[in-house]
């Protein structure tokens, strides 16, 4: 489905014509929410994304339903008894950290957005795939680059590139970031060690970090990933929504076979649990959204894993 500002699709790529097809996401408004820039507003977004999933699960803590007991991967109590952080020394954790991001993004994203040629730059992607395609078809048989692939790639495969070169930046950022923190033990001992302060994680202390670890972890990593990829602004506010969905999602504390951010990887909160335990502390370290780099270097542990050495060590002791 298309939006379109004339009704000729394949005058998009005429230099003498100014009409554009585009995609259904992509909207013409200067702002996606009138009277806010929208780079205030990439900012805000993720901010509200934290909160209103926290009090989700804030909520499912509190309602008293027995039937999501067999989903809590911990007793409620246990939270209460190991957890060494009271839940005001979260909150404020969390908000200072959101205030850092804040004023990180206030100097990232200054810069006016500059309008963007797309009929232009769809014309330079097309110049672009003409030799490409003239060595696969030969030069006598290609005629023209059809108006529809120059469509597909420039409105479609380069933003899905984009944006899971983007999740890919920030996993190899956060994952050997976040292992160097453990295996430094002046890293952990005045950084990291504040984050697990949390045995038992749950929605809202995702983000509960010291602040010098949120700021290079979490806000600088998303930076960076915004950066090397190019995304535009809007871009970025996805990204920066869904990895921050991701990661509450992580430290929910509930094991759902219904929810949509546990299922499309590995990478879920009964994962990211093992490493806040004693026996996993040495590994998982790979966070939000895929487990690559734990597989690929040896420091994944599943459940499986965990009951193996359990019965190892069982074996030892008879």
């Amino acid at each position: 489905m298309n939006t379109t500002a004339c009704n000729v699709h394949d005058s998009l790529l005429d230099s003498g014509k100014h009409c554009l097809a585009v995609p259904f996401y992509y909207s013409f408004k200067p702002a996606l929410v009138t009277g806010v820039h929208d780079n205030h507003l990439a900012l805000a977004s993720p901010i509200i994304a934290y909160w209103s999933l926290s009090l989700f699960f804030h909520f499912l803590d509190h309602s008293g339903w027995k039937w999501l007991e067999k989903y809590r991967i911990h007793e409620s109590v246990e939270a209460q008894s190991r957890n060494r952080a009271t839940r005001t020394q979260v909150v404020l954790a969390v908000i200072l950290q959101h205030a850092i991001q804040t004023v990180l993004g206030l100097f990232w994203l200054t810069a006016e957005g500059k309008p963007v040629n797309h009929v232009k730059k769809m014309q330079d992607i097309r110049q672009f795939l003409k030799p490409l395609l003239a060595m696969v078809v030969g030069k006598e048989s290609l005629q023209a680059v059809d108006p529809d692939l120059v469509y597909g790639v420039y409105w479609w495969a380069i933003p899905i590139f984009q944006f899971f070169a983007a999740m890919f930046i920030i996993d190899t950022w956060q994952y050997f970031l976040h292992r160097l923190m453990h295996a430094n033990k002046f890293l952990y001992k005045q950084f990291h060690s504040v984050h697990h302060r949390l045995y038992v994680p749950y929605a809202f202390g995702s983000l509960y970090n010291h602040p010098v670890e949120g700021f290079l972890l979490d806000s600088l990593g998303a930076a960076l990933a915004e950066l090397l990829t190019g995304m535009s602004t809007r871009q970025a506010m996805l990204l920066f929504v869904f990895s921050t969905l991701k990661t509450v999602d992580d430290h929910c504390g509930y094991s759902l076979p219904f929810d949509p951010l546990q299922l499309m990887t590995g990478n879920n909160a009964d994962y990211h649990d093992i490493h806040h335990q004693v026996i996993g502390i040495k590994s998982n370290f790979s966070q939000p959204f895929f487990v690559h780099w734990d597989a690929i270097l040896g420091t994944r542990m599943t459940r499986r894993d965990i009951e193996l050495r359990k019965q190892k060590q069982v074996q030892k002791s008879d």
